[in-house]
């Protein structure tokens, strides 16, 4: 199951699906609930956090019939694969944690000065001067400017703007970055031990910097971490090929 991040939707494992269907895998993958084109609730008491999503995702399990599967989650896509692992360790059988959020990393200091600024304004903010800002922020989670071609930055723009998604942005997303979701499972990140555990880190994440990737490694014993030169946080655009090899060598096989 691929769990993606923030602010994204499931179109960031479009160059990562063929590679694992080709292999044999059967991956499962959906947007999370208030992104991409899942339903974006108007009740602003419907909670959208990765504490909340986590449930979800266990409706989903349930629904597709999966009694155990080996999560990869990006970004706060890994918060939540974490948080499943944690709390319901019976349904995982592995995970693969791509530049994740954790411990008090997140929300990023750009981010925090944009809260403290007021969230209205990202979500009364005329289209144009929105799409120009988070654009340029865009561009800054890749190591180079050709890996995310205007093509790309657009599909993840339209989820996030206009009158819908400027105001789903803030509601389902931006409200939600806190780092009490990562800092809750702290003291049990050593359970995940129990399960085979991999780390995927661009070494040029400028989002989430490679040392918490460190420091996630040396808490979960038995994990491996790799960092990947070249590689900014959105690793699935700027490393799509060794990220697919990485899951492909790591994920149990049938017997």
């Amino acid at each position: 199951m691929l769990i993606h991040g923030t602010p994204s939707f499931s179109y960031a494992w479009r160059k990562v699906l063929p590679k694992l269907t080709g292999a044999g895998f059967r991956p499962y993958l959906f947007d999370l609930l208030g992104y991409g084109h899942s339903e974006r609730p108007l009740d602003p008491l419907v909670d959208t956090s990765v504490s909340a999503q986590v449930p979800i995702l266990l409706e989903l399990l349930d629904h597709w019939g999966l009694e155990r599967v080996d999560i990869v989650g990006t970004d706060i896509g890994g918060a939540i694969a974490m948080r499943l692992g944690v709390f319901h360790p019976e349904r995982v059988r592995s995970l693969t944690i791509i530049d994740t959020v954790s411990y008090d990393s997140w929300p990023s200091p750009r981010t925090r000065r944009q809260i403290a600024d007021g969230l209205d304004a990202i979500r009364e903010a005329p289209e144009d001067r929105h799409r120009v800002h988070f654009a340029e922020w865009l561009r800054t989670a890749v190591r180079e400017g050709e890996t995310m071609p205007e093509a790309t930055l657009e599909a993840y723009l339209a989820m996030i703007s206009g009158p819908i998604g400027q105001a789903s942005l803030v509601q389902h997303q931006m409200r939600h970055y806190d780092a009490r979701h990562t800092m809750e499972i702290v003291g049990r990140l050593h359970e995940l031990g129990a399960m085979p555990v991999q780390f995927i880190w661009g070494a040029d994440d400028a989002w989430q910097h490679v040392d918490y990737g460190r420091r996630l490694n040396a808490d979960v014993p038995g994990s491996v971490l790799h960092v990947l030169e070249d590689c900014g946080h959105f690793a699935l655009e700027d490393q799509p090929e060794r990220i697919a090899e990485l899951i492909e060598g790591f994920l149990p096989r049938e017997s």
